[in-house]
């Protein structure tokens, strides 16, 4: 089999794991333009965003020999638990003949996820798949904790750009770990390298955090999202994101683990009651949460066509002023660019900026 997969996020990890199976990996291309340009052309119209990017991502990876994808299915009502049959029927229709192995959440199809383990397994004893998949969950660990130091230093880095070399050199090196050892010496020496970036000083009352919550795809991957936290890091703000992949991961793939997830997903539910598909309902229980932990402002990305996130968006007024804390919505698709959304994000932080300006020299003054 050679094998290939959605790119999102730290691809890297995909990577490493089937590499480790002992399969012949494709890695696909970055998205790019060409990728989306792809993606619109050969997907349905009402499709959402994310399909048409990973339809176009499929078509390159293809291209370049994979037979097989390997991909997570959906919860709840959401059209992406029938992305993996709707790609596969596309691509059949274009002439190609793909094999995929669709893992859905464990508590959703545990039979079908017996039968892809067994697939991707190769002639590797159990015992071995556990080393790997937990040598490989632990790295998942280390880059999402390393990504959240960035995202904080980012904003006060001296040198700018200094944190995004240290982010590139991270992605790079991890495609080198192989052994729990060499994992702790990686984990060490980037630590090591945060530890010495220069930041300038900012007075609490000056700093800005933001929470950026959506439908998954777009909120992790930085090529289809205008790379919103590099840009919201040069202008001073501290980020985080509501997905990472270690969570998604623990919530899915781990049985009877009680998860982070659990918890935003309890906070979600005065707001959105059910399930509902995608991560809408996770989307209100990580603005509940991001209040709580003291932030600014949350921005909300949303698929052109995503129906969970429509429905998010329909509540983002109520939940705003009911908690106080203000949301900027930004549609994603095909026609989206930096240029044309990049005076709504300027004018969203000097907003909050001000507003926190404000309630401190009240504060004084009381």
């Amino acid at each position: 089999m050679k094998i290939s997969f959605p790119y999102m996020g730290v691809p890297f990890v995909y990577k490493k794991v089937l590499e480790l199976l002992g399969h012949d990996v494709i890695m696909p291309p970055r998205p790019s333009q060409r990728t989306i340009d792809l993606g619109v052309k050969y997907s349905p119209e009402f499709a959402c965003f994310p399909l048409k990017v990973i339809m176009g991502s499929y078509i390159e990876a293809i291209k370049m020999g994979a037979d097989t994808i390997v991909t997570s299915g959906g919860h709840g009502p959401c059209r992406a638990g029938f992305y993996g049959e709707n790609h596969q029927q596309t691509l059949k229709q274009l002439g190609y003949d793909v094999d995929f192995i669709v893992f859905d959440g464990w508590r959703d199809n545990i039979k079908r996820n017996i039968q892809n383990v067994r697939k991707i397994k190769g002639k590797n004893s159990i015992f071995k798949v556990y080393k790997i998949v937990r040598l490989v969950y632990q790295m998942l660990q280390v880059v999402d904790s390393l990504e959240m130091r960035i995202q904080t230093l980012r904003a006060y880095e001296k040198a700018k750009g200094t944190c995004n070399k240290i982010w590139d050199a991270i992605q790079r090196k991890l495609d080198e770990v192989e052994t729990k050892e060499q994992l702790e010496e990686f984990k060490k020496y980037f630590y090591d390298q945060l530890d010495r970036v220069e930041l300038q000083e900012v007075a609490p009352q000056e700093k800005i955090r933001i929470g950026i919550v959506g439908e998954i795809y777009v909120v992790m991957e930085p090529s289809i999202n205008m790379q919103i936290e590099k840009v919201l890091g040069d202008m001073g703000v501290e980020v985080r994101r509501s997905q990472y992949l270690s969570q998604w991961v623990e919530h899915n793939m781990i049985p009877f683990k009680k998860t982070h997830e659990d918890e935003i997903l309890k906070k979600g539910e005065p707001w959105i009651e059910i399930s509902i598909g995608g991560h809408a309902k996770q989307t209100m229980g990580h603005i509940v949460d991001y209040k709580q932990q003291g932030f600014d402002g949350i921005i909300h990305l949303m698929p052109f066509a995503c129906l969970p996130e429509l429905i998010s968006q329909g509540i983002m007024p109520k939940i705003s002023e009911e908690l106080d804390i203000p949301v900027l919505t930004i549609p994603l698709d095909e026609q989206t660019g930096l240029a044309n959304n990049l005076t709504r994000i300027e004018a969203f932080v000097d907003l909050l900026k001000n507003k926190k300006n404000n309630q401190h020299k009240t504060a004084v003054i009381a």
